[in-house]
């Protein structure tokens, strides 16, 4: 005989005030349930030895460069203090592009491991934000602003409200991007949303091109409105300086909040890009003539076409190299760029390059194919794509560096030989050192968890630079013999690791551990 629910038994109503802020605190709580999920999956010694090191350097950056000679005093550190608009500006410009090239942000956890469970759109909003200092870009453009700011001030006590201030534009900034991030996916997800959003970037790098041109770029940069910002953050703990901090924070909190409402437009659509690239049909070609070009086919195919890697190559190519256009970068200083772009794509799939088939690796290993073959293909075309990718940015960067000396060439083209090759055998090695199952169907997956993305940007990044501000050195040397030189121990060192990489896929043990983790 049935009984009548008690009044704890009852379900509580979802709908109405009351209801929405139940469910949205709901989502909250289901956050820190998301992350101490994630935190297991990371023993605590190496998540401890990853994040005191980043701890001490954000301190170091915020304190060191006032101990420098002309801080504060010297014309350089007035130019500082006079760009820092700008760089507030370009902080929250890096964080939009993030968090629209990988759709909304990165996932806290993978969807197809909490499918089972109710996660609320405000609850992958959460997490994304979360996730957004998980970034070396991120990293590295808040040390600058808290390095410049400190060498622009020196030490006092107008630094410390100051440095309190950026902290605040850039969880504030990142709140807002992601905002902002979330709407252009919601609009990219509509019937015509792709051309859409292709097209309202097309416009904004028209509008840039044509200020640039038309040489008015400078002066739209002084009348940003964090220029207002500054002037009130120099104020100390004046009434102006609360004013800012205050506004700063209720930009954070509103922000927060209201990018719950894009995430839960953006996820009742489907993902137009995904579902066409899954549901399309592919025209048959005639067969290679080998069974390598087959397989770096089979490769080629699986990168090209899966819609992160597009995204993912469209902003590492065209955004370094319109930076590098704007400011008329010279020869000697674009030897950083194909390190930074290297790196970038290697973080894309290159760090656990095995993982492309996921599932589909246990057929594929039942071909009759020899493993070298398939190690050699699947370099290649991560070589390829690195080498693609890089090759847009030095084309856009070349167009106003003018024309270049023997000298200059010869270490640009060194570097970039250099840096593609060391950064492919970097990310071969620890593909099979340390694998992951990842799906990369979605615009938002990462190949790796977020703490280990941490660990292989940070070490592509200081090998990738060290290398290029060396060829840059020699690129000053009117002798272009030297660079080329001092490329061949750079490529014979990168040359043994990446044979010990083959020579660990060959092996049948190792080979059939990677396979199994990331076919799981």
């Amino acid at each position: 005989m049935p009984t009548a629910l008690s009044s704890t038994d009852r379900p509580r109503p979802t709908t109405g005030l009351r209801g929405v802020v139940r469910r949205e605190w709901r989502a909250v709580v289901d956050v820190g349930h998301l992350v101490r999920l994630r935190a297991e999956t990371v023993r605590r010694r190496r998540m401890v030895l990853l994040v005191l090191p980043f701890l001490l350097l954000t301190a170091v950056a915020a304190v060191a460069p006032a101990y420098l000679p002309g801080a504060r005093e010297s014309s350089r550190a007035t130019d500082v203090l006079v760009l820092m608009p700008t760089a507030l500006a370009g902080f929250l410009v890096l964080a939009l592009v993030s968090a629209i090239a990988s759709g909304g942000g990165r996932e806290l956890v993978p969807h197809e491991q909490t499918v089972a469970y109710p996660v609320s759109p405000t609850t992958d909003h959460l997490g994304a934000l979360v996730l957004a200092p998980l970034n070396i870009a991120w990293l590295i453009q808040s040390w600058m602003l808290l390095g410049s700011a400190a060498y622009a001030l020196g030490t006092g006590r107008m630094l410390i409200a100051f440095q309190i201030g950026i902290v605040l534009w850039i969880l504030a900034a990142t709140a807002i991007a992601q905002v902002l991030s979330w709407t252009v996916e919601g609009v990219r997800r509509l019937p015509h949303g792709v051309w859409a959003v292709r097209g309202l970037a097309v416009a904004a790098v028209g509008t840039l091109a044509v200020l640039q041109v038309a040489h008015l770029l400078g002066g739209v940069l002084d009348e940003l409105p964090t220029r207002w910002l500054v002037v009130r953050l120099l104020d100390g703990f004046g009434a102006r300086w609360w004013t800012a901090a205050g506004l700063l924070v209720a930009l954070l909190l509103l922000a927060t909040a209201a990018g719950a409402v894009p995430a839960r437009l953006a996820a009742r659509r489907p993902p137009r890009d995904e579902l066409r690239s899954e549901s399309g049909s592919i025209a048959p070609r005639s067969m290679p003539s080998t069974l390598l070009a087959m397989v770096v086919r089979m490769d080629r195919a699986s990168v090209w076409r899966a819609v992160p890697m597009r995204r993912g190559l469209a902003v590492l190519a065209i955004g370094p190299g319109l930076v590098s256009l704007a400011g008329a970068l010279p020869w000697a200083q674009m030897t950083i760029l194909p390190g930074l772009v290297a790196s970038g794509g290697a973080l894309l799939f290159g760090v656990n390059a095995w993982c492309l088939e996921g599932r589909g690796v246990l057929w594929r290993e039942s071909l009759p194919c020899s493993p070298a073959v398939v190690f050699t293909a699947r370099a290649w075309v991560l070589a390829e794509f690195l080498v693609v990718a890089s090759s847009v940015t030095l084309g856009l960067a070349a167009l106003r560096a003018g024309r270049p000396e023997p000298e200059e060439l010869a270490a640009l083209g060194c570097a970039w030989v250099v840096v593609v090759l060391q950064v492919v055998a970097a990310a071969m090695t620890w593909s099979h050192r340390q694998p992951f199952a990842v799906d990369l169907r979605s615009a938002r997956a990462t190949p790796a968890p977020p703490v280990t993305m941490v660990s292989y940007s940070a070490k592509l990044a200081v090998s990738t630079t060290v290398t290029g501000l060396l060829f840059s050195l020699l690129a000053r040397v009117p002798a272009w013999e030297l660079s080329v030189l001092a490329a061949c121990p750079f490529l014979l060192w990168s040359g043994v690791r990446l044979l010990h990489a083959r020579d660990a896929w060959v092996d049948p043990h190792r080979r059939g551990r990677v396979i199994m983790a990331v076919a799981g």
